[in-house]
């Protein structure tokens, strides 16, 4: 990758770990549009490591607002979803794989734009838990899902729920992926270079949430993340 690569891949990262610590998603769908754009190969696996750190962080930030009941739910659908995501990304090209990421970006979307509000039963989180899984796996965007589900929460309780699911589900995802060999030196060498991106991201969460509301914030992801998944798109059509 040139060094305007990196550069634009470290300004997505910063925005999109802003975003993720301030209201507990948006992380794929904000930076894995972009990094598809200038490389299909380094997704899913770096995003997933680098969200993996956010949750970490944001965890152990809200560690005393956890809704570990509907966590745990959640992630019963998790696990089985993260191995079917899995064999995705084995089997899909490059091309495929930029595909689902833009069509999952836009599905996502288009749910929180419909508002549909699904309640938090068991039987609805487990559900959720792998649909987020199959997609958080596959295309590193596995937020939609979980925030449809969880979206009366709010504040710290929904950062915190949400980051505690992630952090254990982007753990699981990236042991599979490992395992299928999908994780190249490539993914862990970016990887690497965007810690302190992201670690900068995760600082400047804490003031963005004193100055932008949290429904502004929502907006202004749904449309960076609608931009971003349409030029992909165009980018596959021109190709």
């Amino acid at each position: 990758m040139s060094s305007a690569d990196y550069v634009l891949i470290g300004a997505v990262v910063f925005a999109a770990t802003a975003l993720q610590a301030s209201i507990g998603f948006g992380m794929g769908m904000v930076a894995a549009p972009v990094i598809a754009l200038v490389d299909p190969h380094l997704l899913p696996g770096t995003v997933i490591m680098l969200a993996l750190l956010v949750t970490v962080l944001v965890t152990i930030r809200e560690r005393l607002d956890l809704d570990l009941r509907g966590a745990g739910w959640a992630l019963v659908g998790r696990v089985p979803g993260s191995i079917a995501g899995v064999f995705l990304v084995v089997a899909l090209p490059g091309p495929g794989l930029s595909l689902m990421v833009a069509l999952a970006v836009l599905s996502g979307v288009g749910f929180a734009l419909l508002g549909w509000t699904p309640s938090p039963k068991r039987r609805n989180l487990i559900a959720a838990g792998a649909a987020s899984g199959v997609m958080g796996t596959a295309t590193s965007i596995g937020g939609a899902p979980m925030a449809l589900i969880w979206q009366k929460l709010d504040g710290a309780r929904l950062r915190g729920t949400m980051s505690a699911f992630f952090m254990v589900g982007s753990a699981v995802s990236l042991g599979g992926l490992a395992l299928a060999g999908t994780i190249t030196q490539d993914i862990l060498l970016l990887a690497l270079w965007m810690v302190p991106v992201v670690l900068a991201g995760y600082v400047a969460s804490r003031y963005l949430n004193q100055f932008l509301h949290r429904g502004r914030l929502r907006l202004i992801a749904l449309i960076v993340s609608a931009v971003g998944a349409v030029l992909l798109l165009g980018q596959l059509i021109i190709g």
